[in-house]
């Protein structure tokens, strides 16, 4: 989960949902540049860390009794084993972008952690097994990725409130074309330059929780805040 501290209380959006707003912002992409296999490409961005149900994990909680940022947790063979078998079970082309998305997140733990080097290099076995099953070019499939890591790293940027004030820019990541794109407000409005999409202005949404008890005695005790918690929407607006 993506957790911010308001002055409101814990302001908490899923996982899930995360990933469902990445979808929204690809599924505006310029329509010349789209992967020929687009619906499963965008399933791919809006389920990319679908394994992670917040009401399931074990691990809900930091130390102190507040709830766990995504970026503090590591490397789970478990949760990468569900991940796998949930993009396997759609197709092998999901799968292998889903394996790309794990390898890109979880190399950083290479030296540290021991299980992570096994994981990576049967991830490489496959990734290898399944461009060869789809007859699909390398450099295609990563063009394809990196679209996938773009449109992640875009809706974080909006769930964490990483947009600058005074039209001020932040990078969103480099895109397919290899080029650093930047996000700007603008008014009420925000923009993108360079400008990736079909359309001249759309709106995304994303479903947020605010949870106002700052500290849990355990997971049990913050479920059932997140559960009662009111459910509210961000939206932005997006124009050229």
């Amino acid at each position: 989960m993506i957790v911010n501290y308001t002055n409101q209380g814990w302001e908490i959006t899923t996982q899930r949902a995360h990933g469902l707003l990445a979808a929204q912002v690809a599924m505006h992409w310029a329509v010349k540049e789209r992967a020929q296999r687009w619906t499963e490409t965008l399933l791919a961005i809006a389920e990319h860390d679908d394994a992670r149900t917040e009401l399931e994990s074990a691990q809900l909680l930091t130390p102190q009794g507040g709830p766990l940022n995504f970026d503090m947790q590591l490397f789970d063979p478990e949760h990468c084993r569900l991940l796998h078998n949930y993009a396997l079970s759609k197709s092998r082309y999901i799968a292998l972008l889903t394996s790309m998305h794990m390898v890109f997140l979880y190399q950083k733990e290479e030296k540290t952690n021991p299980l992570v080097k096994p994981f990576l290099k049967e991830q490489a076995r496959l990734q290898k097994q399944w461009l060869k099953e789809l007859d699909m070019d390398e450099k295609e499939v990563q063009r394809i990725y990196n679209l996938l890591e773009w449109c992640d790293a875009f809706s974080l940027l909006l769930c964490q409130h990483s947009v600058q004030p005074e039209e001020r820019t932040v990078e969103i990541s480099n895109g397919p074309d290899s080029r650093p794109y930047h996000l700007q407000s603008k008014g009420n409005q925000l923009t993108v330059k360079p400008w990736p999409f079909e359309t001249e202005t759309f709106e995304v949404r994303v479903e947020k929780r605010i949870v106002e008890q700052l500290q849990f005695k355990d997971n049990d005790e913050f479920r059932k805040c997140f559960l009662e918690a009111e459910v509210k929407e961000m939206i932005w607006q997006l124009t050229s």
